[in-house]
């Protein structure tokens, strides 16, 4: 990123002086001290496809607390690159009021729309990968705990038509059968059109449970539950731990995942998400063609997509894929590995999102830290979301230590992993 300090921000700019593309924003951010350290502002200089240059006022500070946990126990739902709820929070409280409708065109596990409704907005959001729709409804909607006790004890653990032996690697023969036992009996509530939001909750929590690296989870010691490795991969591990899956007890589990995630989920929380849920718009489809959202209908997108091939996504979710019934192969998730690509499969996103945002609308993009902070994806996206109309209004990168990463993986985030968040704000005219 090509930057210049600005070593007094002014504030009281000679009226005469163009006052920034918006100065409300832009003002807030540069006044910021909640965590007691002063907004440095810089110049973020990048080239858009015309050949022009141009300059964005660029905040860095910690917007949002590092710690985890630290929002609704509804977020609790792991997924591979997701955001903290605190991000969408940020820009949604103030660029939008109660009513308005919040969208991500890159929904993933639902942060945004979760949050979205918990403030009293309306939740929009669009995934090409069907599990985001399975993990995000069923939180908009959540049932009572005595509720999902009562649905488990319908379930026939005994019935079950398949037995992967290739799964004991993750698994006890035992827990495999109820695994498989559950799937079938979703699978066939889903083809009676009878899987209503209790059965939603159950699937939700069972793909989050498939496999993970504690007790809670059903499988053996594995990598962190927001992806699987391969068959090949957990023997090895198995092999190196010298381990075998011990007996779990689905049920028992999923009864305690959701005592967790309903813990913050009292009569204010449920008030906030009855109407949202009613209102929510979730597709599974790719985002430059989102014909179900009407124009100019969106006053806020806060979204964080595909870090060029950073992640697999298919790769990571083979085995939640399977549960669902799914062939991942099949889900065309935007993967792409050159910049050029990237910036065309963006600019195409773009354009959607100019439709579909209202006049003043605004659009978060999140572009986070990539190959070690060699690849400036926001100077990369800024003539993407240029090209469809949007003005670009600032860029906020959130610095701050984290923990988590470094934790789950044996990396310091803060010299290999990802040091900052980085975020573009677009604003259509």
């Amino acid at each position: 990123m090509e930057t210049q300090d600005v070593l007094e921000f002014d504030l009281r700019r000679p009226p005469t002086e163009a006052p920034p593309l918006d100065a409300p924003l832009l003002e807030q951010l540069a006044q910021f001290k909640e965590f007691g350290a002063a907004t440095r502002i810089v110049q973020t200089q990048a080239t858009l496809f015309s050949g022009e240059r141009v300059s964005v006022a660029t905040c860095i500070n910690e917007f949002w607390t590092s710690k985890q946990r630290a929002a609704s126990s509804l977020h609790e739902v792991s997924y591979r690159a997701c955001f903290k709820a605190q991000l969408p929070r940020f820009f949604i409280q103030r660029l939008t009021t109660p009513g308005e409708i919040v969208y991500d065109p890159f929904m993933g596990r639902g942060t945004t729309l979760i949050e979205a409704a918990l403030l009293g907005r309306i939740p929009c959001g669009c995934d090409v990968n069907p599990l985001s729709v399975c993990l995000t409804r069923p939180r908009l909607e959540p049932p009572a705990g005595s509720d999902v006790a009562a649905r488990l004890a319908e379930v026939d653990w005994r019935d079950s038509d398949e037995f992967p032996e290739d799964l004991l690697v993750f698994y006890h023969p035992e827990t495999l059968r109820e695994i498989c036992a559950l799937k079938k009996h979703l699978l066939r509530r889903s083809a009676e059109s009878s899987l209503d939001p209790v059965d939603g909750w159950i699937r939700m929590i069972a793909l989050n449970r498939l496999t993970g690296h504690s007790p809670g989870f059903f499988s053996v010691y594995t990598l962190p539950p927001n992806q699987a490795v391969t068959v090949q991969v957990q023997r090895k591990i198995n092999a190196r731990r010298g381990q075998t899956p011990p007996r779990r007890h689905v049920a028992e589990i999923i009864r305690k995942k959701t005592r967790q995630l309903l813990g913050d989920c009292g009569p204010k929380e449920r008030t906030a998400l009855a109407p949202a849920a009613r209102a929510a718009i979730l597709l599974t489809s790719k985002s430059n063609a989102t014909p179900e959202i009407k124009d100019g209908s969106v006053a806020l997108a806060v979204t964080s997509p595909p870090f060029l091939d950073v992640v697999n996504y298919a790769k990571d979710n083979w085995l939640r894929c399977w549960f669902i019934g799914v062939d991942s192969a099949a889900v065309a998730l935007t993967v792409p590995k050159k910049l050029e690509d990237w910036q065309t499969a963006m600019s195409s996103v773009f354009r959607e999102l100019w439709r579909v945002l209202r006049p003043r609308g605004h659009v978060a993009f999140e572009v986070g830290e990539v190959r070690g902070g060699k690849v400036k994806l926001e100077e990369a996206v800024i003539p993407c979301g240029a090209r469809a109309g949007l003005e670009p209004v600032l860029v906020l990168i959130n610095d701050q230590k984290f923990t988590k990463t470094a934790n789950c993986w044996g990396v310091d985030n803060n010299s290999k992993g990802t040091n900052t968040n980085r975020v573009v704000v677009f604003r259509k005219p």
